[in-house]
């Protein structure tokens, strides 16, 4: 199993392993209170990893008069889950290796969160147990991805990072600035971090290169998979939307077809950001911990 990273955060969250069905090491993340009765589910994005919701789960479990149990999963070949073959990176085998994580963890209904690539497992869990989901939050997903956000991925997945820290900053700001305008020095320093492994010192991908290899049958102009029927399938469960504000991956247009499709749905839009809003500022936390409790 690969190195673990470390997590920012005051609330210390516990590392759980368990295996997938084919036999591949997989890691997750448990911050709060194991025995609070509506869990948190957090799925990150495609070459994302539990690292990326540590102040969103420090946010949720920060009320003691509010026990909440957050868990998030590690992927096949991401973080801290071993490797495996690329043509297992997929949201079926995803979806697949995050009912056994809940299967090894005793849960079997929460709420789930899903960013980008998340969400897209989460449209496949409808349809695997869709008895899980006490609610469904997408963070700037939903079941159409805007072609010019997904050519935009397809480009940087698997690309050597430059050698320094200072370096793969500076390039990772050139390359996402568009999207996150208002971020500080340290805030780009904060995101590359939390975006990256470190190994002799070094950055370096937080997943397996191979992901790429998964992306060389993408075609854009292609007509894409039909997803609505996923989204669908939660029509009667509550949903959140978040989306960026600067969003190539989730239009506006999208977020209100969602909305004739899910009449309650809830949008919460965050400003200066794109895609995938990052979850550190206090306003969307509190939106996103509301919608939690109106729920529970």
């Amino acid at each position: 199993m690969a190195e673990a990273d470390g997590v920012q955060g005051t609330a210390a969250a516990r590392f759980f392993a368990y295996a997938s069905q084919d036999g591949v090491a997989l890691l997750g993340r448990e911050w709060g209170d194991a025995t609070a009765p509506l869990p948190v589910v957090l799925l990150s994005g495609l070459t994302r990893n539990s690292r990326d919701f540590d102040a969103l789960a420090q946010a949720l479990v920060a009320d003691p008069a509010h026990p909440t149990r957050v868990v998030a999963f590690d992927y096949r070949g991401r973080g801290g889950s071993g490797h495996a073959p690329f043509t297992t990176y997929t949201p079926i085998q995803e979806a697949q290796d995050i009912l056994a994580g809940l299967a090894h963890l005793g849960i079997s209904r929460a709420v789930v969160l899903g960013t980008s690539r998340g969400g897209l497992v989460m449209f496949v869990l409808a349809f695997l147990k869709p008895a899980l989901f006490a609610a469904a939050i997408y963070n700037d997903i939903g079941p159409y991805v805007d072609v010019a956000g997904a050519v935009r991925i397809a480009g940087y997945v698997g690309a050597a990072l430059s050698e320094t820290w200072p370096a793969a900053i500076a390039e990772l700001k050139a390359t996402q600035g568009f999207m996150f305008p208002a971020l500080s020095d340290d805030e780009w320093e904060r995101y590359a971090r939390q975006i990256y492994g470190e190994a002799n010192g070094k950055p370096c991908l937080s997943y397996d290169a191979a992901l790429l290899d998964s992306f060389k049958a993408f075609d854009p102009d292609k007509p894409q998979p039909n997803m609505w029927p996923g989204f669908d399938a939660l029509g009667q469960v509550p949903a959140m939307v978040v989306r960026g504000a600067l969003s190539d991956v989730l239009s506006a247009a999208t977020v209100a077809q969602m909305a004739e499709h899910h009449p309650g749905l809830v949008i919460h839009e965050v400003p200066d950001q794109g895609h995938a809003p990052l979850l550190w500022d206090e306003v969307s936390q509190q939106a996103i911990i509301g919608f939690i409790r109106a729920v529970a």
